[in-house]
């Protein structure tokens, strides 16, 4: 199929008042109903594919994660002041694969991990298994320095707000929505019915309801990292329990003239036979899941034991009936306008070590070449120190993780970090996004399986940035051909 590409505003539609956005929704509703083509039949082949949003709430300062070691650093530096790193053996060096930018990169001093990731080295000889994505951001639309002085295209609502800018990374339309949706709920809205049966929903929570998996039409699943989210519990058996659990299984059970009630109890009832199903095949996994991996230890950290959650998840996906599913994990506290340094390297080691065992369990069990992890924030933070931390900002560095990725690569246009130079919009060094999360978003969307035809639902403003039936990877970071 031939087409012309053409430039669309969708974000013309809804200002940042909210006015149009009814349109909107409208529109991603029969861009569904006319683009799911592949709901009317089973998803073809037999491969299964999870994506892993790491959330890292707060707003990560990504600039002291990624830096240059070659000559940017002085710029870095300058910048930076009392927050900068020192450019010495403390730093973890990162060997780009060919094709890189020319740029010399390092990692913060608590990412050993990562930077083994990074490298193929470890144990990952050979196989680098981390790509970053540099200076991403929200964005409407295409948008330059002298854009964004003149106002001249339309900007992200609310732009350094925690709340704001949080819900568009998840919602990938920062003009603003008056009901919110994910593009990880949209994703389920098209492949869930064509990929997967069984009571368990594609979406699946380690961070309990969240806007990133909302979808239209789909439900998200809550788990802990101790299982299934029920009535009973492992700490209280006492026959007074059984009975609240009984009388709340029976007004379930109600039949209700009353349409709203009803609702509500046939989507209980749901939610617990899902529940259910999935504490079913948790029980037969979990008690000896640690016996089946050699190497991989996941650290005794809240982090930690959510992702051991997750590697679960996915071990029992087949039995769950899921070819695909999304989990979402929220790693937050990263709002450091004091004490960034010594918070942050703690949090970092945490980061590292948690990723690197995730992995590493991953190519244990036999799971790693179909599940792709990336990390998420609210935004980047300002170059310039406040005295004792840095405050909200706007563009940031991502971190991309699995056997599909091309790792061992910086990806995306590496800034200027000069203050006040050709990539800060202001007050401190605001970062201008060079990348859009719709741009980095839609190469793991098509990764998963989601058609040409369907992206422009999942993300409303892609056709702002790319062409979406291009054969042309958006960014690059999924190998050749495992994107279909």
């Amino acid at each position: 199929m031939s087409r012309t590409f053409t430039r669309r505003r969708v974000l013309g539609e809804v200002s940042c008042a909210g006015i149009g956005t009814a349109t909107l929704m409208s529109s991603l509703i029969n861009l569904k109903l006319a683009g799911n083509a592949a709901a009317d039949a089973l998803l073809p082949g037999n491969d299964r594919k999870t994506v892993v949003n790491v959330l890292l709430a707060g707003g990560c300062d990504t600039f002291n994660l990624l830096l240059r070691r070659d000559s940017g650093y002085a710029e870095y530096a300058a910048s930076r002041s009392s927050l900068a790193l020192p450019n010495d053996a403390s730093l973890h060096p990162l060997t780009q694969i060919s094709g890189n930018d020319g740029n010399l990169y390092a990692l913060h001093p608590s990412c050993a991990g990562l930077a083994d990731l990074f490298n193929g080295a470890g144990d990952f000889p050979g196989t680098p298994r981390l790509a970053f994505i540099t200076n991403v951001g929200t964005l409407v639309e295409p948008t330059t320095l002298s854009d964004y002085l003149s106002a001249s295209v339309v900007l992200p609502k609310s732009l350094f707000s925690h709340i704001d800018q949080i819900e568009q990374w998840q919602t990938s339309v920062p003009q603003g929505m008056a009901e919110l949706r994910g593009w990880g709920g949209r994703m389920a809205d098209v492949l869930h019915s064509a990929a997967n049966t069984g009571a368990t929903a594609m979406s699946i929570s380690l961070a309990g309801n969240n806007i990133y998996q909302i979808g239209d039409s789909t439900k998200q699943m809550a788990i802990t990292r101790n299982g299934a989210l029920l009535f009973e519990s492992e700490w209280d058996w006492t026959q007074e329990h059984h009975l609240k659990n009984e009388g709340l299984m029976s007004l379930v059970e109600l039949q209700n003239r009353h349409l709203m009630r009803d609702s509500f109890s046939r989507h209980t009832k749901e939610s617990i036979e899902a529940q259910q199903a999935f504490k079913v095949h948790w029980d037969v996994v979990e008690p000896g899941f640690d016996g089946l991996l050699t190497d991989a230890s996941f650290p005794d950290t809240y982090f930690g034991k959510n992702l051991r959650a997750a590697a679960i998840t996915i071990k029992i996906r087949a039995d769950l009936g899921l070819r695909r599913n999304s989990i979402f994990i929220n790693f937050g506290g990263w709002d450091h306008h004091g004490e960034l340094l010594n918070t942050q390297a703690g949090m970092l080691t945490d980061l590292s070590e948690g990723l690197y065992q995730f992995q590493l369990a991953l190519e244990e069990l036999g799971l790693a070449q179909d599940v792709v992890t990336f990390t998420s924030s609210d935004f980047g933070r300002t170059l310039r120190s406040n005295g004792r931390g840095s405050d909200h900002a706007w563009g940031g560095n991502a971190m991309v993780m699995g056997e599909p990725v091309a790792g061992g690569k910086v990806y995306g246009t590496f800034p200027s970090l000069a203050i006040d130079g050709a990539d800060d919009v202001g007050k401190g060094g605001r970062i201008l996004p060079s990348t859009s999360v719709d741009v980095f978003f839609a190469e793991i969307a098509r990764w998963f399986g989601v058609s040409a035809t369907d992206l422009p639902y999942v993300l409303p403003n892609i056709e702002n940035f790319i062409d979406p039936v291009s054969a042309s990877q958006p960014v690059g970071f999924i190998k050749s051909g495992r994107i279909v």
